[in-house]
């Protein structure tokens, strides 16, 4: 098997980390200019007047025991998109390389490739499949050159679960010229397990997760990305050495607690119980022509009058997401589950409208 680093960018291979100050807790600091006084009202268990430990040992062991990954297969930045900025300026030459997406889809896999001066190969998904991917197509339009492919999964902003099978098979038919990164932001609420599974058989596989959704740390922004050791070593390297701020690694500390993980679990159920009784309802209001099949904690709906819909929302104290911008969804919404009261207020607003 080739190294997954043979098609990483030559110039970053033998790259040399910026030398942050040495991570050593028993002694006292004073090696980083750091204040020694903590500001007023910092309450914070390490103190924000000190710089955080780079890629914190215990919260790597706590999400790769989340995860079921090896430790060296855990990097943990800023949210996923940390992570997709990495891989595009890693595997991407500007000019040269290029980046394949699936619209419609999550906006930051483009948006990464553009700042880079990286190609973008869109494929769009198969609507009349229920936004199926077209694996035929896929490989067709695929070309050397192309480096990443970025699959999401449970997809944003139409919720349906991607072919796993395809999604392997690509890994396979590409090993050794493009990584395959399946971002996992929804996978809680879709009852389906992981594909960090099949790390083992594909190094060329990364897998991105994040606390922000499913354990209600979209404020703390923590994501990981796991996949083949040498090219998190490779990330590593290139990561801004403070990258998680220190309230960021107690918050993510606390949600991996056994506690905080049964919490999570338990609202992982309420919502998916919730997106069930939420579609239902919504696919009996005149204003809403189809709902489309959801395994994330939104719904995609086509509305017959997405303007007066919006507007139905706002006045009932709610923001929805209008998402006709993306291709091929014209006249469609984007609703998050909320809570019940929330959601009961929306339907109520919509069946007025």
């Amino acid at each position: 098997m080739s190294s997954v680093l043979d098609i990483a960018r030559p110039d970053l291979i033998g790259l040399q980390p910026y030398q942050h100050a040495a991570w050593e807790p028993t002694l006292e600091r004073m090696h980083a200019n750091e204040l020694p006084w903590r500001a007023l009202g910092d309450n914070t268990r390490a103190g924000l007047n000190r710089y955080p430990e780079p890629q914190p040992r215990e919260l790597v062991l706590g999400l790769a025991s989340l995860y079921g990954v090896a430790p060296e297969r855990v990097l943990v930045g800023r949210g996923s998109d940390e992570a997709i900025d990495l891989l595009v300026r890693g595997f991407c030459r500007a000019e040269r390389d290029r980046i394949m997406v699936f619209p419609p889809t999550f906006g930051m896999y483009k948006v990464a490739a553009k700042i880079q001066g990286a190609g973008v190969v869109e494929v769009p998904l198969d609507r009349a499949r229920g936004f199926a991917l077209d694996e035929a197509v896929l490989l067709d339009r695929w070309q050397p050159g192309t480096k990443i492919l970025f699959f999401c999964s449970p997809n944003n902003p139409t919720g349906n679960l991607l072919d796993t099978g395809v999604i392997q098979r690509v890994c396979s038919r590409l090993a050794g010229q493009a990584l395959v990164v399946v971002d996992e932001a929804y996978v809680e609420f879709a009852g389906t397990p992981s594909l960090g599974d099949a790390l083992d058989e594909h190094n060329n596989l990364v897998v991105l997760r994040t606390l922000s959704k499913a354990h209600a740390l979209a404020g703390a922004r923590c994501g990981t990305l796991l996949g083949d050791p040498s090219l998190v070593d490779l990330l590593r390297r290139m990561i801004p050495p403070y990258s998680l701020s220190g309230p960021t690694i107690e918050a993510a500390l606390h949600a991996l607690e056994p506690p905080q993980l049964a919490i999570s679990r338990a609202r992982h159920q309420m919502i998916v119980a919730e997106r069930v009784r939420l579609a239902a309802a919504l696919a009996r209001l005149p204003i809403v022509r189809q709902v489309w099949p959801s395994a994330a904690n939104f719904l995609l709906i086509e509305s017959v009058d997405p303007d007066r819909a919006f507007r139905a929302a706002i006045s009932a104290g709610l923001l929805i997401r209008d998402v006709r911008s993306y291709p091929g969804l014209g006249n469609h919404l984007r609703v998050s589950i909320g809570t019940p009261e929330q959601d009961d207020r929306l339907l109520q607003a919509l069946e007025a409208a």
